[in-house]
Protein backbone atom coordinates (compact mmCIF):
# COMPACT_ATOMS: atom_id res chain seq x y z
CA UNK A 1 0.00 0.00 0.00
CA UNK A 2 0.94 3.92 -0.76
CA UNK A 3 0.65 7.02 1.69
CA UNK A 4 -1.20 9.48 -0.28
CA UNK A 5 -1.64 13.21 0.26
CA UNK A 6 -4.81 13.46 1.30
CA UNK A 7 -6.80 16.23 0.25
CA UNK A 8 -7.10 19.58 2.12
CA UNK A 9 -10.12 20.24 4.23
CA UNK A 10 -11.45 23.46 3.65
CA UNK A 11 -12.59 23.31 7.51
CA UNK A 12 -9.23 24.72 8.17
CA UNK A 13 -7.93 20.99 9.45
CA UNK A 14 -5.00 19.09 8.03
CA UNK A 15 -5.88 15.39 8.24
CA UNK A 16 -2.85 12.65 8.28
CA UNK A 17 -2.43 10.91 4.84
CA UNK A 18 -4.66 8.22 4.54
CA UNK A 19 -4.06 4.80 3.19
CA UNK A 20 -5.78 2.54 1.07
CA UNK A 21 -5.06 -0.66 -0.82
CA UNK A 22 -5.71 -1.48 -4.56
CA UNK A 23 -9.04 -1.84 -5.80
CA UNK A 24 -10.01 -3.87 -8.65
CA UNK A 25 -9.24 -1.66 -11.20
CA UNK A 26 -5.84 -1.47 -10.08
CA UNK A 27 -5.38 -5.17 -9.94
CA UNK A 28 -6.44 -5.63 -13.34
CA UNK A 29 -4.19 -3.25 -14.92
CA UNK A 30 -0.65 -4.23 -13.38
CA UNK A 31 -0.55 -7.17 -15.68
CA UNK A 32 1.93 -9.97 -15.38
CA UNK A 33 2.20 -9.47 -11.09
CA UNK A 34 -1.08 -11.49 -10.86
CA UNK A 35 -1.93 -14.44 -12.42
CA UNK A 36 -5.76 -15.03 -14.83
CA UNK A 37 -6.94 -17.38 -11.85
CA UNK A 38 -5.64 -14.82 -9.13
CA UNK A 39 -7.26 -12.22 -11.03
CA UNK A 40 -10.33 -14.56 -11.46
CA UNK A 41 -10.75 -15.68 -7.84
CA UNK A 42 -10.84 -12.09 -7.03
CA UNK A 43 -13.24 -11.00 -9.02
CA UNK A 44 -15.90 -13.33 -7.61
CA UNK A 45 -15.59 -12.59 -4.14
CA UNK A 46 -15.65 -8.96 -4.94
CA UNK A 47 -19.12 -9.28 -7.19
CA UNK A 48 -16.98 -8.28 -10.13
CA UNK A 49 -17.03 -11.88 -12.47
CA UNK A 50 -19.38 -14.26 -13.06
CA UNK A 51 -18.23 -17.92 -12.91
CA UNK A 52 -20.72 -19.19 -15.62
CA UNK A 53 -19.15 -16.15 -18.35
CA UNK A 54 -16.72 -17.44 -21.00
CA UNK A 55 -15.32 -13.67 -20.98
CA UNK A 56 -11.54 -14.05 -20.40
CA UNK A 57 -10.78 -13.35 -17.34
CA UNK A 58 -7.59 -11.13 -18.64
CA UNK A 59 -9.76 -8.59 -20.44
CA UNK A 60 -8.48 -5.18 -20.51
CA UNK A 61 -10.38 -2.96 -18.61
CA UNK A 62 -11.86 0.67 -19.56
CA UNK A 63 -14.10 3.15 -17.99
CA UNK A 64 -17.60 1.73 -18.30
CA UNK A 65 -16.21 -1.57 -16.18
CA UNK A 66 -15.53 0.81 -13.32
CA UNK A 67 -18.31 3.69 -13.39
CA UNK A 68 -22.22 3.21 -14.84
CA UNK A 69 -22.04 4.86 -18.35
CA UNK A 70 -25.52 6.86 -16.69
CA UNK A 71 -23.11 8.61 -14.49
CA UNK A 72 -21.29 10.18 -17.73
CA UNK A 73 -24.05 13.29 -17.97
CA UNK A 74 -23.06 13.82 -14.28
CA UNK A 75 -19.32 13.94 -14.62
CA UNK A 76 -19.76 16.31 -18.28
CA UNK A 77 -22.56 18.69 -16.38
CA UNK A 78 -20.06 19.19 -13.25
CA UNK A 79 -16.82 19.45 -15.50
CA UNK A 80 -19.34 21.77 -17.35
CA UNK A 81 -19.51 23.89 -15.01
CA UNK A 82 -15.48 25.75 -15.62
CA UNK A 83 -12.94 25.54 -18.29
CA UNK A 84 -10.20 23.66 -16.73
CA UNK A 85 -12.21 20.88 -15.87
CA UNK A 86 -12.63 17.70 -18.28
CA UNK A 87 -15.00 15.10 -16.82
CA UNK A 88 -12.13 12.48 -17.07
CA UNK A 89 -10.84 14.89 -14.53
CA UNK A 90 -13.09 14.37 -12.34
CA UNK A 91 -13.50 10.54 -13.16
CA UNK A 92 -9.90 9.64 -11.99
CA UNK A 93 -9.88 11.97 -9.10
CA UNK A 94 -12.94 10.12 -7.26
CA UNK A 95 -10.92 6.49 -8.55
CA UNK A 96 -7.96 7.71 -6.95
CA UNK A 97 -9.91 8.79 -3.64
CA UNK A 98 -12.34 5.89 -3.58
CA UNK A 99 -11.84 3.45 -6.19
CA UNK A 100 -15.40 4.49 -6.96
CA UNK A 101 -16.31 2.56 -3.63
CA UNK A 102 -19.10 4.21 -1.61
CA UNK A 103 -17.64 3.32 1.68
CA UNK A 104 -13.74 4.69 1.51
CA UNK A 105 -12.70 3.21 4.30
CA UNK A 106 -11.82 6.27 6.20
CA UNK A 107 -13.97 7.40 9.37
CA UNK A 108 -15.06 10.74 9.06
CA UNK A 109 -15.44 10.94 5.55
CA UNK A 110 -18.21 9.63 3.21
CA UNK A 111 -18.80 8.55 -0.20
CA UNK A 112 -16.96 8.28 -3.83
CA UNK A 113 -15.76 11.67 -3.06
CA UNK A 114 -14.63 11.16 0.45
CA UNK A 115 -16.58 14.18 1.64
CA UNK A 116 -16.13 15.27 5.13
CA UNK A 117 -18.82 17.32 7.09
CA UNK A 118 -17.60 20.46 6.93
CA UNK A 119 -16.44 20.52 2.94
CA UNK A 120 -19.97 18.57 2.26
CA UNK A 121 -22.11 21.67 3.64
CA UNK A 122 -19.54 24.17 2.13
CA UNK A 123 -19.97 21.94 -1.38
CA UNK A 124 -23.49 19.53 -1.38
CA UNK A 125 -26.65 20.24 -2.77
CA UNK A 126 -29.20 18.10 -3.63
CA UNK A 127 -28.55 17.75 -7.19
CA UNK A 128 -30.23 14.55 -8.31
CA UNK A 129 -33.65 16.22 -7.06
CA UNK A 130 -34.39 13.60 -4.50
CA UNK A 131 -35.07 15.31 -1.52
CA UNK A 132 -31.82 15.18 0.07
CA UNK A 133 -28.54 16.29 -0.39
CA UNK A 134 -25.71 13.49 1.05
CA UNK A 135 -22.38 12.55 -0.47
CA UNK A 136 -23.72 9.19 -0.46
CA UNK A 137 -25.81 10.12 -3.57
CA UNK A 138 -23.44 9.17 -6.22
CA UNK A 139 -24.47 12.49 -8.32
CA UNK A 140 -24.74 14.71 -5.55
CA UNK A 141 -20.99 13.76 -4.67
CA UNK A 142 -19.94 14.37 -8.68
CA UNK A 143 -21.09 17.48 -9.03
CA UNK A 144 -19.84 18.93 -5.47
CA UNK A 145 -16.62 17.65 -6.12
CA UNK A 146 -16.96 19.79 -9.77
CA UNK A 147 -18.05 23.18 -7.51
CA UNK A 148 -14.91 22.65 -5.43
CA UNK A 149 -12.65 21.74 -8.30
CA UNK A 150 -14.19 24.95 -10.29
CA UNK A 151 -13.71 27.15 -7.28
CA UNK A 152 -10.18 25.89 -6.84
CA UNK A 153 -9.40 26.15 -10.78
CA UNK A 154 -10.45 29.82 -10.69
CA UNK A 155 -8.17 30.92 -7.95
CA UNK A 156 -5.29 28.77 -9.42
CA UNK A 157 -6.35 30.56 -12.68
CA UNK A 158 -6.13 34.00 -11.28
CA UNK A 159 -2.62 33.15 -9.84
CA UNK A 160 -1.06 31.81 -12.82
CA UNK A 161 -2.60 35.10 -14.67
CA UNK A 162 -0.87 37.78 -12.47
CA UNK A 163 2.19 35.42 -12.46
CA UNK A 164 2.20 33.86 -8.69
CA UNK A 165 2.23 30.61 -9.43
CA UNK A 166 3.23 28.44 -12.88
CA UNK A 167 2.67 25.39 -14.15
CA UNK A 168 -0.78 23.30 -15.80
CA UNK A 169 -3.69 24.32 -14.47
CA UNK A 170 -5.59 20.75 -14.09
CA UNK A 171 -2.08 19.92 -12.04
CA UNK A 172 -2.52 22.87 -10.21
CA UNK A 173 -5.85 22.61 -9.27
CA UNK A 174 -5.41 19.07 -8.12
CA UNK A 175 -2.64 20.57 -6.30
CA UNK A 176 -4.84 22.91 -4.35
CA UNK A 177 -7.53 20.16 -3.53
CA UNK A 178 -4.93 17.74 -2.41
CA UNK A 179 -2.13 20.37 0.23
CA UNK A 180 -4.86 23.73 0.00
CA UNK A 181 -4.28 26.83 -2.06
CA UNK A 182 -1.61 28.42 0.25
CA UNK A 183 0.87 25.16 -0.53
CA UNK A 184 0.53 26.09 -4.05
CA UNK A 185 1.25 30.05 -3.31
CA UNK A 186 4.02 28.84 -1.82
CA UNK A 187 5.75 26.88 -3.77
CA UNK A 188 4.74 28.93 -6.89
CA UNK A 189 4.06 25.64 -8.73
CA UNK A 190 2.90 22.13 -7.76
CA UNK A 191 4.60 21.48 -4.54
CA UNK A 192 6.34 18.32 -3.74
CA UNK A 193 3.94 17.78 -1.10
CA UNK A 194 1.06 16.83 -3.56
CA UNK A 195 3.26 15.65 -6.61
CA UNK A 196 1.97 12.11 -5.93
CA UNK A 197 -1.32 12.71 -5.77
CA UNK A 198 -1.50 14.87 -9.00
CA UNK A 199 0.51 12.12 -10.68
CA UNK A 200 -1.92 9.52 -9.13
CA UNK A 201 -4.37 11.18 -10.79
CA UNK A 202 -3.03 11.69 -13.93
CA UNK A 203 -2.38 8.17 -14.52
CA UNK A 204 -5.96 7.55 -14.07
CA UNK A 205 -7.01 10.23 -17.10
CA UNK A 206 -6.51 7.72 -20.38
CA UNK A 207 -9.20 5.07 -18.71
CA UNK A 208 -11.74 7.70 -18.10
CA UNK A 209 -10.90 9.26 -21.60
CA UNK A 210 -14.48 7.84 -23.02
CA UNK A 211 -16.24 10.35 -20.59
CA UNK A 212 -15.03 13.38 -22.54
CA UNK A 213 -16.20 12.08 -25.99
CA UNK A 214 -19.71 9.87 -25.20
CA UNK A 215 -22.80 10.84 -23.86
CA UNK A 216 -24.25 8.32 -21.69
CA UNK A 217 -27.09 8.73 -23.62
CA UNK A 218 -30.68 6.91 -22.12
CA UNK A 219 -28.80 4.60 -19.88
CA UNK A 220 -29.36 1.42 -22.25
CA UNK A 221 -26.47 0.93 -23.72
CA UNK A 222 -27.62 3.06 -26.42
CA UNK A 223 -25.58 5.67 -27.22
CA UNK A 224 -26.97 9.22 -27.35
CA UNK A 225 -26.54 10.31 -30.95
CA UNK A 226 -29.30 8.08 -31.73
CA UNK A 227 -31.91 9.69 -29.71
CA UNK A 228 -32.33 13.22 -31.70
CA UNK A 229 -32.21 14.47 -34.91
CA UNK A 230 -30.22 17.76 -36.85
CA UNK A 231 -32.79 20.89 -35.64
CA UNK A 232 -31.21 22.40 -38.68
CA UNK A 233 -30.02 21.76 -41.99
CA UNK A 234 -25.90 22.49 -41.19
CA UNK A 235 -24.85 21.89 -37.53
CA UNK A 236 -22.01 24.21 -37.50
CA UNK A 237 -21.10 25.31 -34.36
CA UNK A 238 -20.69 28.89 -33.86
CA UNK A 239 -20.35 28.55 -29.84
CA UNK A 240 -20.04 25.35 -28.07
CA UNK A 241 -21.75 24.21 -24.61
CA UNK A 242 -19.82 25.04 -21.40
CA UNK A 243 -18.17 27.78 -19.61
CA UNK A 244 -17.75 31.28 -21.44
CA UNK A 245 -17.61 34.92 -21.65
CA UNK A 246 -21.14 36.43 -22.88
CA UNK A 247 -20.37 37.97 -25.98
CA UNK A 248 -22.78 40.90 -24.67
CA UNK A 249 -23.25 40.98 -21.34
CA UNK A 250 -19.91 39.94 -20.84
CA UNK A 251 -20.04 37.55 -17.75
CA UNK A 252 -18.43 34.58 -18.09
CA UNK A 253 -20.90 31.78 -16.92
CA UNK A 254 -22.22 28.13 -18.11
CA UNK A 255 -23.74 28.30 -22.00
CA UNK A 256 -26.67 25.98 -21.74
CA UNK A 257 -26.99 25.16 -25.36
CA UNK A 258 -25.11 24.99 -28.28
CA UNK A 259 -24.78 27.87 -30.73
CA UNK A 260 -25.71 26.53 -34.80
CA UNK A 261 -24.56 29.38 -37.16
CA UNK A 262 -27.70 29.36 -39.63
CA UNK A 263 -29.06 32.29 -42.52
CA UNK A 264 -32.02 34.37 -40.98
CA UNK A 265 -35.05 32.21 -41.87
CA UNK A 266 -33.32 28.63 -41.84
CA UNK A 267 -35.69 26.37 -41.47
CA UNK A 268 -35.69 25.24 -37.50
CA UNK A 269 -37.16 21.52 -36.91
CA UNK A 270 -38.42 19.00 -33.95
CA UNK A 271 -34.97 17.33 -33.17
CA UNK A 272 -37.62 14.78 -31.92
CA UNK A 273 -41.72 13.92 -31.57
CA UNK A 274 -43.39 15.29 -28.73
CA UNK A 275 -45.58 18.78 -27.17
CA UNK A 276 -45.00 21.93 -27.09
CA UNK A 277 -44.81 22.90 -23.47
CA UNK A 278 -43.64 26.53 -24.53
CA UNK A 279 -43.31 29.07 -27.30
CA UNK A 280 -43.63 32.84 -26.60
CA UNK A 281 -41.04 35.83 -26.90
CA UNK A 282 -38.98 35.67 -23.86
CA UNK A 283 -36.21 38.62 -23.10
CA UNK A 284 -33.28 37.17 -23.13
CA UNK A 285 -34.06 34.01 -25.50
CA UNK A 286 -36.37 35.99 -28.18
CA UNK A 287 -38.69 33.88 -29.52
CA UNK A 288 -38.24 30.59 -27.69
CA UNK A 289 -40.02 27.02 -28.25
CA UNK A 290 -39.58 24.08 -25.67
CA UNK A 291 -41.00 20.50 -26.56
CA UNK A 292 -40.90 17.58 -23.67
CA UNK A 293 -40.12 15.08 -25.27
CA UNK A 294 -41.28 12.23 -22.52
CA UNK A 295 -38.97 9.80 -20.28
CA UNK A 296 -36.42 8.74 -21.23
CA UNK A 297 -34.69 5.41 -18.19
CA UNK A 298 -37.41 7.16 -16.05
CA UNK A 299 -35.67 11.15 -16.41
CA UNK A 300 -37.39 13.80 -18.80
CA UNK A 301 -36.06 14.82 -22.03
CA UNK A 302 -36.39 18.25 -22.92
CA UNK A 303 -35.15 20.26 -26.18
CA UNK A 304 -35.24 24.48 -26.57
CA UNK A 305 -34.92 26.09 -29.88
CA UNK A 306 -34.20 30.30 -29.25
CA UNK A 307 -33.74 33.90 -31.00
CA UNK A 308 -36.35 32.40 -33.63
CA UNK A 309 -37.28 34.87 -36.23
CA UNK A 310 -40.85 33.64 -36.06
CA UNK A 311 -42.99 30.89 -34.58
CA UNK A 312 -44.89 28.01 -36.31
CA UNK A 313 -46.26 25.77 -33.82
CA UNK A 314 -47.87 26.65 -30.33
CA UNK A 315 -48.14 25.36 -26.85
CA UNK A 316 -49.95 22.01 -26.40
CA UNK A 317 -49.18 21.09 -29.95
CA UNK A 318 -48.15 17.64 -30.76
CA UNK A 319 -44.68 17.14 -33.28
CA UNK A 320 -43.11 14.57 -34.91
CA UNK A 321 -39.25 14.29 -35.43
CA UNK A 322 -38.55 16.73 -38.86
CA UNK A 323 -41.50 19.13 -37.96
CA UNK A 324 -41.12 22.34 -39.30
CA UNK A 325 -41.19 24.48 -35.92
CA UNK A 326 -39.74 28.30 -36.80
CA UNK A 327 -37.11 30.05 -38.46
CA UNK A 328 -33.73 30.87 -37.45
CA UNK A 329 -33.25 34.90 -36.25
CA UNK A 330 -31.60 36.72 -34.01
CA UNK A 331 -34.50 38.20 -31.36
CA UNK A 332 -33.31 38.42 -28.05
CA UNK A 333 -29.60 38.78 -26.26
CA UNK A 334 -27.94 37.81 -29.81
CA UNK A 335 -25.53 39.28 -32.29
CA UNK A 336 -26.64 37.79 -35.26
CA UNK A 337 -28.69 34.67 -36.95
CA UNK A 338 -28.26 31.73 -34.78
CA UNK A 339 -29.60 28.77 -33.45
CA UNK A 340 -29.35 28.49 -29.64
CA UNK A 341 -30.37 24.59 -29.17
CA UNK A 342 -30.61 22.94 -25.35
CA UNK A 343 -30.74 19.51 -24.24
CA UNK A 344 -32.05 19.33 -20.59
CA UNK A 345 -32.24 16.07 -19.20
CA UNK A 346 -33.04 15.19 -15.68
CA UNK A 347 -33.83 18.53 -15.37
CA UNK A 348 -29.92 19.52 -16.06
CA UNK A 349 -28.53 21.03 -19.19
CA UNK A 350 -26.79 18.37 -20.95
CA UNK A 351 -24.29 19.46 -23.95
CA UNK A 352 -26.67 18.43 -27.21
CA UNK A 353 -23.85 17.65 -29.78
CA UNK A 354 -23.28 13.91 -28.69
CA UNK A 355 -27.31 13.83 -28.78
CA UNK A 356 -27.19 14.41 -32.21
CA UNK A 357 -27.23 11.88 -34.64
CA UNK A 358 -25.09 14.45 -36.88
CA UNK A 359 -23.65 16.56 -34.43
CA UNK A 360 -20.15 14.73 -34.69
Amino acid sequence: MNNRPHPHDPSGSTPSPRRRGPGPFTLLVLPGLVTALAVAGFLTLTGGFDPDSTQAATAQPNSADQVNASYGPWLRKAAGACAVLSPSVLAAQIDQLSGWESDSGEPGRSGIAAFTDAAWKRWGKDDDGNGRSSPLDRPDAIMALGRQDCALATKVTTLRTDGTVSGDLVELTLAAYAVGEGEVVKAGRVPASASTYVGEVKSRLAHYAGFDHEDAGDGTGQTADTILAAPVDTLTVTSPFGSRVHPLTGVTKLHTGVDFGAPQGARVSAARQGRVVFAALTKAYGNRIVIDHGTIQGKRLETTYSHLSALQVSAGQTVRTGTPIGRVGSTGLSTGPHLHFEVIYGGYYTDPQPWLSSGH
